[in-house]
């Protein structure tokens, strides 16, 4: 049981630090807003996963999705990050009005589109989570929880070592490049997701 538990603790610690669009949106707003606001799109991301989790849980135990069913949520998610990414690409000043604010419902749209967090919830945590609640009381439960706990330790870790370079990455002549680069992350997890969906249509 224990292994169980450190399995899901170090499956979240993973997760958080894997470069993605939540954590590319949380930059942003550590350069636009500082480390504090930053952290909306983290709790609310941490939120909006664990229903996921939980949703995931309760339909693994009633039904299958098929595979294109998520390969079809990557194909939304592509446009989701697209559409964001062509914000900041504009941004040239972090004081200016160019800023991009990441509604909770854009937040929570990247996450839910998001074909691949599905997949990674279903094919791994799920199963693992079933066994740990076959063993204890709730252990399906205590699992996801501490997989999100994971999570939130190490995607706060990475924002606060990247705010500590905010004011060199602030610097007038930087910022527009490292906005680019931000959009050009988001541009690549878009064409990343929609190369894995064709290939998997095409297959099909």
């Amino acid at each position: 049981m224990v292994n169980e538990l450190i399995t899901a603790l170090i499956l979240g610690l993973v997760g958080g630090l894997i470069p993605g669009p939540v954590l590319t949106a949380t930059f942003t707003e550590i350069l636009q807003s500082g480390i504090l606001k930053s952290f909306r799109i983290i709790l609310w991301a941490m939120f909006t996963e664990t229903v996921v989790a939980l949703i995931s849980l309760i339909l693994f135990s009633m039904m299958i999705f098929p595979d294109y069913f998520f390969q079809g949520l990557s194909i939304i998610g592509a446009g989701i990050l697209i559409w964001i990414s062509t914000s900041i690409w504009k941004i040239k000043r972090i004081d200016s009005d160019d800023k991009v604010y990441f509604s909770l419902g854009e937040i929570s749209a990247m996450i839910l589109a998001n074909g691949v967090l599905w997949t990674y919830w279903i094919t791994v945590c799920i199963p693992k989570a079933i066994l740990l609640g076959d063993e204890i009381i709730f252990g399906s439960y205590l699992f996801l929880l501490l997989v999100e706990i994971g999570w939130l330790i190490s995607t706060s870790a990475v924002a606060v070592i990247f705010s500590r370079f905010r004011k060199i990455l602030s610097n007038p002549k930087i910022v527009p490049i490292i906005f680019r680069i931000f959009a050009l992350t988001f541009i690549y997890f878009a064409f990343d997701m929609l190369y894995d969906s064709a290939e998997f249509f095409l297959k099909t």
